[in-house]
């Protein structure tokens, strides 16, 4: 393994007919085209100082990674979305919509609600945190007093809710192929960490499934929300309801946590077993990626190592674009 994949741990997402990977300085986005062109999408990162402060605490900087990495990542979801609308529809359809965007809905912003809807954790968690809580309420609310088992029934339906859900958008031709880019984002980043060179062949050697990935985080999320909402007790709805609500940030912050010891811990034997579930997870939310596909994300990520080393060269200076843009507000 080279020097750098030690001591950089990158990670990325994947957006419609493509990949983002986020770099020390920069983050790229990487597009297949209907024309077959691959366009990009290079906006530098500037964070705040007080938000790299804030990285540094243990259990703050998980909800200030989250928070970032949905911010961040809606601006590429967008213009994957915009470039997806500009292949599917005439040009002359496409100059009607763009007239109609700021008073009502063009087809990019649906498909960007869409993939938003499916990957954005923040939405997200607080529908699957609170729906278990009344389903569980309504169906065996009545059967019994004791609240830890109230508890592991809605963490059960919370999770058949989860794998319902992902099954089921899984099915729809947009989101297959977003799971396949998804699955080539993983094996990538697999290959880099591996020390091997970035081609086609080396790539697909590798597992769709990582340790360091969203999909393992919402399964912690699940498992740690049981046994956090566990330590404490509640007499009635009305508390249900607010104990998670007040506990989530908590349930973030664990379960981000639990995710970098189980990336740490993914090479100790046994101890590499913790982080399983969550790997079974993302065989619902990866798929097998085509030739075509990991050749965009090994685009992608290329082109953020180049951005990243013109960027630590020559800190503060603008960066030449490639056949995409450098966007200069914040990634």
């Amino acid at each position: 393994m080279s020097e750098q994949s030690k001591t950089v741990s990158y990670g990325g997402q994947a957006v419609i007919e493509g990949v983002m990977f986020g770099g020390k300085h920069v983050n790229v986005t990487a597009v297949r085209r209907k024309n077959q062109e691959i366009t990009f999408l290079e906006v530098p990162r500037e964070d705040k100082p007080w938000v790299g402060k804030l990285r540094k605490i243990p259990f703050l900087r998980g909800i200030v990674s989250i928070i970032d990495a949905s911010a961040k990542g809606t601006k590429h979801l967008n213009y994957s979305a915009e470039s997806y609308a500009d292949d599917e529809v005439e040009p002359e359809e496409r100059a009607k919509q763009k007239q109609k965007e700021e008073s009502g809905w063009s087809l990019g912003m649906i498909i960007g609600v869409a993939a938003v809807g499916v990957l954005s954790f923040l939405v997200g968690k607080l529908v699957l945190t609170l729906v278990p809580v009344f389903l569980e309420d309504f169906i065996f609310g009545k059967m019994f007093d004791n609240y830890i088992l109230h508890n592991l029934i809605e963490g059960g339906i919370k999770l058949l809710l989860l794998l319902v859900y992902l099954w089921g958008i899984s099915q729809t031709p947009v989101i297959k192929r977003l799971f396949q880019y998804h699955g080539a984002e993983h094996k990538v980043i697999s290959t880099y960490e591996a020390g091997e060179e970035l081609t086609v062949a080396n790539v697909q050697k590798h597992s769709r499934l990582h340790y360091r990935c969203g999909s393992s985080f919402m399964m912690l999320t699940i498992v740690l929300g049981v046994l956090i909402y566990s330590l404490v007790p509640w007499d009635n709805m009305t508390q249900r309801v607010l104990q998670r609500i007040i506990l989530l940030p908590v349930v973030i912050a664990m379960s981000f946590e639990f995710l970098k010891l189980t990336n740490a811990l993914r090479d100790v034997p046994v101890l590499r077993y913790l982080g399983y579930p969550g790997l079974w997870l993302q065989l619902l939310t990866t798929k097998e990626p085509k030739d075509d596909q990991v050749e965009v994300s090994i685009a992608s990520f290329n082109r953020m190592l180049e951005l990243d080393a013109q960027m630590e060269k020559a800190p503060g200076t603008e960066q030449p674009v490639r056949n995409g843009v450098l966007d200069p507000l914040k990634g």
